[in-house]
């Protein structure tokens, strides 16, 4: 059976690993999947629960076995209510009776307590981290490190704080045989502008750039799909929401990586099959 998050406890030389179906190498990255106990409740139009079940259709579907799927935050409608995640937990049955492991990370819109009581098995128990969710999920090519940018529910800005920024720098630098991907609900911090983005982006960029064995940075919280990189070369991935979007034209949908030594293969799975970027396909190559 797949865990639903991968707890970080620091061990002597290491940390806890979470074991992949398949190859390890075949990944469904979902982020903003916006859920609530009732299933009728919508959004801009948009019924949440029919996207999520859409989505985990088409995962479980997928030619080539699925590795692991990653949920990059704000899982909950809202505020996070308990019952919100009691009804996620029925929506990602299908993919645990299959033996997919599932692993989530936390935003804006979650609440860190009811998640833990939701999942008590899963909640971090490093001394490192007091008060956070997070994750080292290890591939046969890359380790995923899944942190927790909550600052506290309906409060829409991230924020990873010092503690976590540390065990970030210690993890990756005992686990530099790998590329390291990041993967994070809230956005970086780009040129001048703020906004709700991830406040401590300089401090976290600062540990991500000199260390060459980090690759990518993925996020979600915009509700946009884009591709891009900074100065360093780091690729900056935002996942596409899988309920609705902010901004007309933009797509809803999930992304299927397939990861290898030197890069990945994005492609991404738009809900709505007409869409003009439904299918477009990326290829990634780290930097050097």
């Amino acid at each position: 059976m797949g865990s639903l998050a991968a707890s970080a406890l620091m061990a002597a030389g290491g940390c806890a690993t979470r074991k992949t179906t398949a190859d390890g190498n075949h990944w469904a990255l979902l982020s903003d999947i916006h859920i609530a106990a009732d299933p009728d409740v919508t959004h801009n139009k948009v019924n949440m629960t029919r996207n999520l079940r859409t989505a985990t259709e088409e995962v479980l579907a997928w030619p080539e076995p699925v590795s692991g799927v990653l949920i990059n935050g704000d899982l909950a409608y809202n505020s996070g209510k308990a019952e919100d995640y009691a009804a996620i937990l029925g929506l990602l049955r299908p993919m645990r009776e299959q033996g997919l492991p599932v692993h989530l990370a936390l935003g804006n819109h979650d609440h860190r307590a009811h998640f833990w009581t939701a999942w008590p098995e899963e909640k971090t128990e490093d001394a490192l981290l007091p008060e956070r969710q997070a994750a080292i999920v290890r591939t046969p090519c890359a380790n995923w490190f899944v942190l927790d940018s909550l600052i506290k529910t309906l409060t829409t800005p991230g924020r990873l704080g010092d503690a976590q920024r540390a065990w970030l720098a210690e993890a990756l630098d005992q686990n530099a045989d790998k590329p390291a991907l990041i993967a994070i609900h809230h956005n970086p911090i780009r040129g001048a502008a703020r906004g709700n983005a991830l406040e401590d982006t300089a401090e976290l960029l600062a540990i991500l750039r000199p260390r060459r064995h980090v690759k990518a940075y993925f996020f979600g919280h915009t509700h946009r799909w884009s591709v891009s990189r900074d100065e360093s070369g780091l690729c900056l991935v935002n996942f596409p929401p899988v309920a609705y979007v902010f901004e007309q034209g933009q797509p809803s949908g999930w992304v299927h990586a397939a990861l290898h030594p030197d890069g990945a293969r994005l492609e991404l799975r738009c809900l709505d099959r007409a869409h003009k970027d439904h299918g477009q396909v990326i290829h990634l190559a780290w930097r050097s």
